[in-house]
């Protein structure tokens, strides 16, 4: 899901990535990977023997199968979380897990996080934006919707991207292709939500929050776009900084709305600390050093990968019904996504 942030899936998605960080997702997260590799990537590479890059290069099929596995999951860990936790603590939770794993790997990495007081300030509204809001939208949106709704939803992260990057991006001009991805991929979301039957039995608020979750990520990467993308300091240390910054947000909102649990579901607990430790935290890392092994192209990929592997855990593990409209949807909708994505070929 998208971790935290970044263009498809949060890799600062902190989607998750996208719920992933997301972003999601490289849409769900602070900083925002971009073409170039993050800082130290194509270095550290290079010094490594020639028979050490072989089997790291071996390696990153499996770590990326493992970064779809856990953002996948990221839906089913909300609907088992919010089962015992109101959204907002549950969001909380998710997020203080999180920064805890991405503090962790700075200090053992001895990475400082950023001074600017520029930078905090972009970040506290890239935290905002990027995690606070769309975790938080995901949360409650999955207290009426399935898991699997919620992650197809997620998958129209691009599609928002490519409208406002339209007006937001004087360098992103549309062609045909990406405007009939447009298309298609609205055209995926109304058979999905089973337009022809006049959205019965489809919850038209929680949907309407997934999608605003979707969208979130997509104004977020915008944002951190045009303010943080010439900042020097690596993702690692700007997606901790803005996890912290989104942790420290909703401490300070969530005691307003809500009041101290009761209880402590070991479910919901257990539900809290993956999202937010694996999710929202190790993921980024795997996603980290995936753009800076593979590019941030082939990383993004993953995003594709999310709404199936959402969809066969609700199935399965939840036994959520799912009618023969969602999976066709989700396969139009994902269309439509990569042909936005798509750039145009260079003529010789």
């Amino acid at each position: 899901m998208s971790t935290a942030t970044g263009p498809a899936t949060d890799a600062t998605r902190t989607a998750p990535p996208s719920p992933s960080s997301t972003t999601p997702d490289i849409q769900r997260t602070g900083a925002q990977p971009t073409d170039a590799q993050p800082s130290g990537g194509s270095a550290a590479s290079g010094d490594l023997p020639a028979g050490s890059a072989r089997r790291r290069t071996l390696g990153w099929p499996v770590r990326f199968a493992m970064l779809c596995a856990v953002w996948g999951f990221s839906f089913l860990f909300i609907k088992v979380g919010t089962e015992g936790f109101v959204p907002l603590q549950f969001t909380l939770g998710r997020l203080a897990f999180g920064a805890l794993v991405l503090l962790a790997v700075l200090a053992i990495k001895r990475e400082r996080l950023p001074r600017s007081p520029r930078i905090w300030g972009h970040l506290t509204v890239a935290a905002f934006i990027l995690n606070v809001l769309p975790f938080t939208l995901y949360a409650y949106a999955e207290t009426t919707i399935p898991s699997t709704l919620a992650g197809i939803c997620n998958a129209t992260s691009p599609l928002w991207g490519m409208v406002l990057s339209l007006v937001a991006l004087s360098e992103d001009r549309p062609t045909r292709r990406r405007v009939a991805g447009l298309g298609i991929g609205f055209l995926g979301v109304l058979t999905v939500l089973g337009a022809w039957q006049g959205f019965a039995g489809t919850d038209l608020a929680g949907t309407a929050m997934a999608l605003g979750a979707s969208l979130c990520y997509a104004i977020g990467w915008i944002y951190v776009r045009r303010t943080l993308a010439d900042v020097e300091h690596s993702p690692l240390a700007m997606t901790g900084t803005q996890l912290l910054l989104a942790t420290l947000q909703l401490a300070v909102v969530t005691p307003l709305f809500t009041s101290w649990p009761t209880s402590f579901p070991l479910a919901s607990v257990l539900s809290a600390f993956a999202l937010g430790a694996l999710g929202t935290g190790f993921a980024f890392v795997l996603q980290y050093r995936l753009v800076a092994e593979i590019g941030p192209t082939t990383a993004q990929m993953c995003t594709y990968f999310i709404p199936v592997i959402a969809t066969a855990a609700g199935v399965t593990l939840l036994d959520e019904k799912l009618s023969w409209n969602t999976p066709v949807g989700a396969l139009i909708v994902l269309a439509g996504a990569a042909l936005t994505q798509s750039k145009p070929r260079r003529k010789p």
